[in-house]
Formats: C-alpha cells, structure tokens, sequence
C-alpha cells in the first residue's frame, strides 16, 4: 500500500507535530503533505522526510505569521493530488482534514480537535489583543469557515479522536463518530531523578487560551520558583505581569527539558487542552501534575496518583492545589507506570491494527 502524511503546518514544535513524527517513524517512505514548513522549527525526527508543502511556503513573512494566512489555507489545500496513494492519514487540529482525495483512497483522520478558534471563537480570542473591529470581522468570516469546515468533514472516511472531549467535538460538530486512540509519549526519553529542587515548572506554547497568565498569578501571589519554557505570541504580556520568582527559559533543547521535567517539584497545567502530551511527559519523569479538571487531562490524570486537579481557572483554586501536591507522599514508580500505558509502542501498535481493519472495509464497501 501506497500512504501520505498530511499535516497542518510544521512552523511549531507541540504535542500534534510530535504525532506526525511517531507516523513518520510508522511509514518512513511516506511523504508528509503540508501548507508550509518552517526548517528551523521542524523536530529533528522530521528532518529526513520528504516534505511537500503547498504555494504558502513560497509566501514572504508566511512561517512567522502563519495565523494570519487564515483565509488562505482552504485554498492552499486543494493544490494537493493524492491519487498514487492508497491511504492518507491526515493529522489535523484545523484544514488538513478537508482535504479532497479520490474516491479509491482511503482517508483515515486523527484528529487531534475540531479547529477550536472557529467553533469556541469567543473563549480562543478572549485575551487576544487585536482591535474590537478586527474581531468583528474575523467572526464574519469565521461563521463562513465553519460551515465550510462542517460540509468539508464529509472528505474524511473514518475519524480518530486524541481524547474523549474530541470525541465528543467530533460529533457534535460533524455528526460523525470517532474511535479513541490516546497520542504517543515518547516515555524512554524520561527518567526520574533522586535530586528534587524547590521549583514548578511549565512547558507550553506561550499562548492566551493555554492560561499561563493564571499561573503566573498563582505564583506572583505565593512566591515560589516558577519556571516557564517555551515561546509564543503572549510572552511580552506575561513577562510584564511577572514577578522576579518566574523566570522564562524561553525555548530549550529537548534534553534540558528532560532535566528540567525529572527535577520540578510538579508540572502546571492551567489551561483546557484537548489531550495534553506535556503531563504524560513529566508523569514519564517521575513527577506529578496540577491540571485544571477539563478537556484532555481527565483522560490522563488520575487524582493523587499521577496528579491533582484543580476546578476552576481561578488562583485560588490553583494555590489550592498547589498545596496539596506540596503534602502528598507521591510515588514515583506509580507515576511512571502510569505514563507508559500511553507508549509509542502502544500507540503505534494500536494505529497499525485500527488503519488495517478500516482500510479492508473500505476497500469491501467499494
């Protein structure tokens, strides 16, 4: 069997290009179909792929603003010709999932949510900065794009959600139905460690809706090491907001980042994500997590044995459980045993065996 790989964009290392990696790792004679691709920021893993990117990475200024390319990705995607294929597993969180692919090939999507700034655009743009008419206008098109995004599910054959809460979006949005496999941990990468220091640690795309602003609250208020890892479009607004016990990292290499995960006291994870790989990843550590109760994390977390939830985005229920994960007896291998039951191996074990069987019924409906 022939297969591609579709993916959004690769402009940003998150949890969704770390799936696209463990494909490349499943298939790596499969090409990898994307809008466009940023070489800077492109996992070492993806390196040797052979990566087709549509028009838009011809596009001056497109990789650093690749957001504001919004109108242009449903045009972008269309240029695409998948007919030496025999499978295209898409990975989408946006436009990749509507692609068109004839009617011989099989299109399996794992869909790590349906593109959340159309269907929840008031809480994505909540604490966005852009002008009061600027969102107007960008909820015109967006009531357009939805519609669009909604006729175009029906290109998809068959649906894997990341999580539950995705399953769920699926229907409710699409009106179609969607196994569950769990994303990929890369769990060997991890090891715990004997030294503990006396810091939190957060490891996030600087973003608004991910509510690192409610962690640096917490933390401004109760004056314990918070360090923050990663980059993004919120960042000058957090620094400015900071007190001198948060300290940005920045973006780190993935092996101090390790370091970091084994050391923390805990990883806080404030926003609603719609799996969440980064907890697994500090559970794979040996650490515990505080995680707001939402989304992905109540497939992953396990009350106080993995992690602690919090209810609501509100401080105090954040220093709330702060306190808590501070006077739980946490059990390091527990923890660890924990996140392996979300492996690779696993993963790739369970993606193999489910791609197999909906592709023979694909090809006996046909």
């Amino acid at each position: 069997m022939k297969i591609a790989i579709a993916h959004d964009y690769l402009v940003q290392m998150g949890g969704a290009e770390r799936v696209v990696e463990v494909f490349h790792q499943m298939f790596p004679n499969a090409p990898i179909y994307t809008t466009m691709f940023s070489s800077h920021r492109l996992l070492d893993e993806l390196r040797d792929a052979d990566i087709r990117a549509s028009w838009l990475q011809k596009m001056p200024g497109g990789k650093s603003h690749f957001k504001e390319m919004l109108p242009l990705y449903p045009f972008a995607i269309k240029d695409f010709d998948f007919r030496e294929f025999d499978i295209v597993l898409s990975s989408s969180s946006a436009f990749m999932k509507s692609i068109e692919v004839p009617k011989s090939t099989f299109h399996l999507c794992y869909c790590h949510t349906p593109m959340r700034f159309a269907w929840d655009y008031d809480t994505y743009m909540e604490r966005q900065t852009k002008s009061s008419v600027m969102k107007k206008l960008l909820k015109i098109y967006i009531d357009r794009l939805k519609h669009w995004d909604q006729k175009t599910s029906a290109n998809v054959n068959q649906f894997i959600a990341n999580s539950s809460v995705v399953k769920h979006r699926i229907r409710n949005y699409y009106q179609r139905d969607a196994d569950v496999i769990f994303p990929p941990i890369n769990t060997s990468r991890f090891h715990s460690s004997k030294e503990i220091g006396n810091y939190y640690l957060i490891v996030s795309r600087l973003v608004s809706y991910k509510r690192i602003d409610l962690a640096v609250e917490a933390f401004n208020k109760n004056g314990l090491p918070l360090y923050i890892v990663g980059e993004g479009p919120d960042s000058v607004r957090l620094k400015a907001m900071a007190k001198a016990n948060v300290h940005f990292m920045g973006r780190l290499e993935d092996r101090v980042v390790t370091k970091m995960m084994a050391e923390c006291r805990a990883l806080i994870f404030p926003g609603e994500e719609d799996f969440g790989i980064t907890p697994l990843e500090a559970n794979a550590a040996g650490r515990p997590v505080v995680a707001y109760q939402a989304g992905g994390a109540l497939d992953t977390i396990v009350p106080h044995v993995n992690g602690v939830f919090f209810q609501r985005q509100e401080v105090e229920d954040l220093l709330g459980a702060i306190r808590d994960v501070e006077n739980h007896a946490w059990d390091v291998q527990q923890i660890i045993g924990h996140a392996q039951k979300f492996d690779e191996k696993t993963f790739m074990d369970k993606l193999k065996t489910y791609m197999s069987t909906s592709y023979q019924q694909f090809r006996e409906g046909h």
